[in-house]
């Protein structure tokens, strides 16, 4: 008896020894199929990161360059799309929202605002959390996160997209003598939050961060968008709609040697605005004055340029000028009717009163005789 108790306590210790090794197999291989996730998903991003790089051009390849800084406003149209849903829907969701959620997954890197001075490096790469507080967005700590891997969990109903409604954008206008064309292209993007005080008044604007476009594009490149009331299908992405240029917006500031904003240089307003669009229409016809334009292009530029100056004759002719021309119409008028009024009588009548008198002095010298 003694004897079988002791193969079985034996025959137990076995079975509980495989069981536990078991165990810590499945444990390792969960383990290893974790970090076997995390590189796949790690070699994914880098993956679409690297499918969306861009070379970047030597300034020995650039004969011209400008910075200009836009501010896209919510109530501009073309706009719309960056600002709505403005909360998330199955398939859509706004542009903050994904720029939100990358920054607290640490998936993205943000840069501090300098207003004009913007410098794209490690040294003013901003931390997250500085940023959640700053602006009193509420967040939790998530599962895994470390001092070097900070991840964050943040609420839908606790992102101020409602608030975000301008963005400020950073475009680089460069013509390069390699492809002797214009590129213009779209360098960072900055969600500007508009708060009100306490006791109300008008909003003021915070400008949060600045964050890359090249590397929120694989993101951009995901999510399809609405782009116009007329068309009910999303057509395109938020990266086509920045590499096509379809925002609308003002040119608030230009990088200058004395970094002042357009209203700092130009405090009346139709100054600013006249500044505005003289800047931006030698944007648009810089690449044009650039070549010599053939014989065609002359004689239909000349034909052009005198419809639309006749055009603009006949438009702004002013009231007085039309009324000194209808006193002329009247005159003429009046001169020819008086004209016609002075015209001698006809021939036929002239002679047949000369008949009928002489007619009757006959008659009259007979009856005497």
């Amino acid at each position: 008896m003694k004897l079988i108790n002791k193969y079985f306590i034996i025959a137990l210790t076995m079975v509980g020894l495989a069981t536990s090794i078991a165990d810590a197999q499945v444990v390792r291989k969960r383990g290893n199929e974790r970090n076997n996730d995390k590189q796949a998903g790690a070699q994914v991003t880098d993956r679409m990161q690297s499918f969306y790089e861009e070379e970047p051009k030597s300034e020995a390849d650039l004969m011209w360059m400008r910075v200009i800084y836009r501010q896209l406003d919510a109530t501009t149209e073309n706009n719309a799309p960056l600002f709505f849903p403005e909360e998330k829907t199955e398939d859509q969701e706004n542009l903050f929202r994904i720029i939100m959620r990358l920054l607290a997954n640490n998936q993205l890197k943000a840069y501090e605002y300098l207003d004009g001075r913007e410098i794209f490096t490690d040294e003013y790469c901003i931390k997250v959390k500085d940023v959640l507080d700053r602006f009193h967005v509420l967040y939790d700590v998530a599962k895994g996160s470390t001092e070097k891997n900070p991840k964050f969990t943040i609420d839908d109903s606790d992102v101020p997209a409602n608030e975000v409604l301008s963005y400020y954008i950073l475009e680089r206008y460069e013509f390069d003598s390699r492809s002797n064309k214009m590129n213009v292209c779209v360098e960072a993007i900055c969600p500007v939050l508009h708060r009100s005080g306490d006791f109300g008044g008008d909003a003021v604007k915070y400008p949060m961060f600045w964050v890359k476009l090249q590397d929120i594009r694989p993101w951009m490149a995901q999510q399809y968008i609405f782009t116009s009331d007329d068309n009910n299908l999303a057509k395109y992405t938020y990266d086509d709609f920045f590499l096509l240029n379809m925002y609308k917006g003002d040119i608030y500031k230009t990088r200058n040697l004395q970094n002042k904003s357009m209203m700092q240089l130009y405090p009346n307003e139709e100054a600013l605005k006249h500044a505005q669009d003289s800047i931006q229409s030698r944007l648009d016809t810089f690449e044009d004055k650039l070549w010599v334009p053939d014989r065609n292009e002359v004689i239909a530029k000349r034909a052009k340029n005198e419809k639309v100056a006749a055009k603009d004759s006949t438009s702004q002719s002013t009231p007085e000028v039309k009324e000194v021309a209808k006193e002329e119409k009247d005159e003429k008028k009046s001169s020819s009717r008086s004209s016609r009024s002075n015209k001698p009588a006809k021939r036929t009548s002239t002679k047949s009163t000369k008949v009928k008198s002489s007619s009757t002095a006959t008659r009259s010298v007979r009856s005497r005789k």
